[in-house]
């Protein structure tokens, strides 16, 4: 499905030009970093930025552990029109306030530039040891939009219709297919009517991204997170059924949200795509797989259908000297399965091969583009540590931390003050048992339970200097994405 015409492979070739040219004098690397609400993505660029200006352990990360990185540093991001990514603020909150960072709503970006000593004699003499590292942080919801830019309003409206009966939606979708059935598409156009009709769809996507069903597959992205587009025709519209087939009367409903569902397509997703993804050396997509095993199968296999989605949206591949000019391919892609640290060590092996069974179609597509691709289990902040209970002859495995405040299990409700040693159960040895076929259910499936920690009081030394912020794996996912570009 091509997500773009040759006038704006023109354009994409233009603007990597002009980035190629400015690159010469200044090296840089251009990193998305996406995931689905909630996955971590304001958590992962707060820590890495924190990691590398303050030197924190990265063992796994060769040019930081070699101590070939001088500094590390903030500047002003080439793009002036994109936000900045407010990465003073949610510092503040992770390490003062020892609460979650708000997430990521729209677009931003970051420059951090790092200053280091090339590992090879050669690398010395002729590199000037500086990268500019670009992070590029955007919603997920928005990349399941790209699949809507070879789809009519007609395929469109039947897949959302299609998708409102699978289990764990049809309840929150009936006001929706309530308000859709009673409109005639052929009826005039009316503003009010297109306005509740939006509004009643993306009550039931929100409804379906609600802790407890924890589903993905929610496109339009827009109508979950507007940004500066809330309220705007572009996103005033939604599915109708019993579509009129053949011409369409003008100025008719169905006209009218044909209309402006390619507008959606013109003016939202098509510069997303050209201004953003199409400019990207590197990708890492978090995954929060936890929270959808927490919601049951439904969440799970809906995740795999939005992972799938959302990886086939890049432009994977390799590029030569000559093709690097003029066009840009995504050469290294990271999965990164986040909240490791909400389960016990033993189980991060299990959590990484669930992860990859989720994504496995869009990683042999990538694969054989040339591109890299690794999967991982991380925490970008730690915010628990390991040990052990006793209980009669048997010896469990804990996790310690401080739940937030309203997090239960069982009985117990925590009051995000109280430290508390929680056994979270255990991930099944093969990622089969949480996928079902059909109607059929997963086969032995796992009784566990997540709940969600603050973060971490850091450590001082005895000079009163507050160490970097605690990770899993930070380090092999930084080693990954950047770690030839400083050797």
């Amino acid at each position: 499905m091509p997500l773009t015409t040759i006038a704006d492979e023109a354009r994409i070739a233009l603007d990597t030009v002009a980035d190629r040219a400015t690159g010469l004098l200044s090296p840089s690397l251009r990193v998305g970093v996406t995931g689905l609400s909630r996955a971590g993505k304001t958590v992962f660029i707060s820590a890495l930025v924190h990691n590398l200006v303050h030197g924190g352990r990265l063992p796994m990360f060769e040019a930081q552990s070699s101590g070939r990185i001088s500094r590390a540093f903030l500047e002003h991001q080439p793009d002036d029109a994109v936000p900045r990514f407010q990465y003073e603020d949610h510092i503040s909150a992770l390490i003062d306030q020892r609460i979650w960072p708000d997430s990521t709503r729209a677009i931003s970006e970051l420059r951090l530039t790092i200053e280091y000593e090339s590992a090879s004699a050669w690398g010395r003499m002729f590199s000037r040891g500086k990268l500019a590292l670009d992070i590029v942080d955007y919603p997920g919801e928005w990349l399941l939009d790209l699949p809507l830019i070879g789809k009519d309003f007609a395929t469109f409206s039947q897949e959302a219709l299609e998708l409102s009966k699978l289990p764990g939606r049809q309840d929150v979708a009936h006001d929706w297919i309530s308000l859709a059935q009673s409109i005639d598409p052929n009826q005039d156009a009316d503003e009010v009517l297109a306005r509740r009709l939006f509004e009643t769809f993306a009550a039931y996507l929100k409804a379906c991204k609600e802790e407890t069903r924890a589903l993905s597959t929610l496109p339009p992205g827009r109508f979950l997170m507007p940004g500066d587009l809330d309220g705007s025709p572009a996103l005033t519209f939604g599915p109708l059924i019993n579509l009129t087939e053949g011409k369409v009367r003008a100025g008719s409903m169905q006209a009218m949200m044909e209309r402006r569902f390619e507008a959606y397509k013109t003016h939202v997703i098509k510069p997303f795509f050209r201004e953003h993804i199409a400019r990207l050396d590197r990708q890492i997509v978090l995954v929060d797989a936890m929270q959808a095993i927490n919601a049951g199968p439904e969440a799970v296999a809906d995740l795999e259908r939005a992972l799938t989605e959302i990886l086939e949206c890049f432009r994977p591949g390799r590029t030569n000297f000559l093709t690097s000019f003029f066009t840009r391919k995504i050469d290294r892609i990271l999965i990164a399965a986040t909240k490791a640290d909400h389960i016990h060590h033993e189980s991060h092996d299990r959590l990484q091969a669930i992860v990859r069974r989720l994504t496995e179609r869009a990683i042999s597509r990538a694969d054989f583009s040339g591109a890299m691709v690794d999967v991982v289990a991380m925490a970008a902040v730690r915010a628990t540590r390991e040990g052990s209970v006793t209980r009669g002859r048997e010896t469990l495995p804990v996790i310690i931390g401080t739940p937030m405040e309203g997090e239960t299990i069982g009985t117990d409700t925590f009051d995000g003050k109280t430290e508390t040693a929680i056994f979270p159960g255990d991930l099944p040895e093969t990622p089969a048992a949480l996928f079902r076929k059909g109607d059929e259910k997963p086969e032995n499936e796992p009784n566990i339970r997540f709940v969600r920690f603050r973060p971490p009081a850091l450590e001082r030394t005895a000079e009163g200097v507050t160490l970097s912020l605690p990770h899993i794996r930070l380090d092999r996912a930084l080693q990954f994405l950047m770690g030839d570009q400083l050797a």
